[in-house]
C-alpha cells in the first residue's frame, strides 16, 4: 500500500516525506543537522528544491535555517508546547462559539461524516491520514464562526507548529480519543450550546498538549532525552 501512494508523490513530496519521517521515528535528532548533499545524492538532484523543501519544513516547525550552519532539526521545549497549545485552544475554542450558531445542519452533518472517517482511518493506525482529515474537521468549524482574520491567523499558527500536532496524535490510543472529543464537539453544535463547545474544543486542545508533555517527563525520568527537546 505505501509503495502504491509513494509512486504518486512527486520528487519534491518524496523529499519532505523522507525528512518528515526521520524526525518524527528520531532518526534525525533535534538539534542534528540535515545534509544537503546527502539528500542530493540520494534523490540524483541539484540542491535547489531540497533548500526549497527546507524552507517549507522550516514553516512548519520541523527544521530551523541557520545561516552558515544550514538545517538543523528544531528542538521545542516543554514551554513551547505549553504556550502553544495554550493559544490554540483560545483561538479554536473562539472559533467553536462562534460557529455554534452560525452552523448549518448540513455542515453539522458534514463533521458527523468527517468523524466517521476518522474513526475509520483510526482503527487501521493510519497517523498521517487521520493528521489530514483531522484537519478537515477543525477547519470546517473555523470557517464557519465567520471570521476571515482569525481563520488566517488559526492557520499560520496550526502550520508553524505541525510537527508538534502530529506528534501528538501519533501517541498511543490518541486518534481514538479524538474521535470520541469530536462526537461531543458535535453534539454540543447540534445542541447550539456555544459555552460548551467552545469548553470542549478548548479542552480538545489542552490535551494534546499535556500528551506531549507528559511524555517529555516520563523520558526524562527515563534518562531519555535532554529537557530543551521534544
Amino acid at each position: 500500500m505505501k509503495k502504491n501512494v509513494e509512486k504518486h508523490l512527486t520528487l519534491r513530496e518524496r523529499i519532505l516525506e523522507t525528512i518528515r519521517d526521520a524526525i518524527m521515528t528520531g532518526a534525525l535528532k533535534p538539534g542534528e543537522k540535515v545534509a544537503e548533499p546527502e539528500l542530493a545524492s540520494r534523490f540524483g538532484i541539484s540542491r535547489t528544491p531540497i533548500r526549497e523543501a527546507f524552507r517549507q519544513l522550516e514553516s512548519e516547525g520541523y527544521l530551523t535555517v541557520v545561516p552558515r550552519k544550514g538545517a538543523l532539526v528544531a528542538s521545542f521545549s516543554p514551554k513551547d508546547v505549553e504556550e502553544f497549545y495554550a493559544i490554540k485552544s483560545i483561538l479554536e475554542g473562539y472559533a467553536a462559539r462562534k460557529a455554534c450558531s452560525r452552523l448549518s445542519t448540513r455542515e453539522i452533518a458534514k463533521l458527523e461524516g468527517i468523524n466517521e472517517k476518522l474513526r475509520e482511518i483510526a482503527a487501521e493506525g493510519d497517523v498521517r491520514h487521520f493528521f489530514k482529515v483531522h484537519n478537515t474537521f477543525h477547519d470546517t468549524f473555523i470557517k464557519g464562526a465567520g471570521n476571515e482574520k482569525l481563520h488566517e491567523m488559526i492557520g499560520g499558527l496550526l502550520k508553524k507548529f505541525q510537527r508538534l500536532r502530529l506528534a501528538s496524535l501519533s501517541k498511543p490510543g490518541r486518534m481514538l480519543i479524538s474521535v470520541e472529543e469530536h462526537e461531543k464537539i458535535i453534539e454540543a453544535f447540534r445542541n447550539r450550546d456555544a459555552v460548551l463547545a467552545e469548553m470542549l474544543v478548548q479542552k480538545n486542545a489542552e490535551f494534546g498538549g499535556k500528551v506531549l508533555i507528559e511524555e517529555e517527563r516520563l523520558q526524562l525520568n527515563a534518562g531519555g532525552y535532554p529537557e530543551t527537546d521534544l
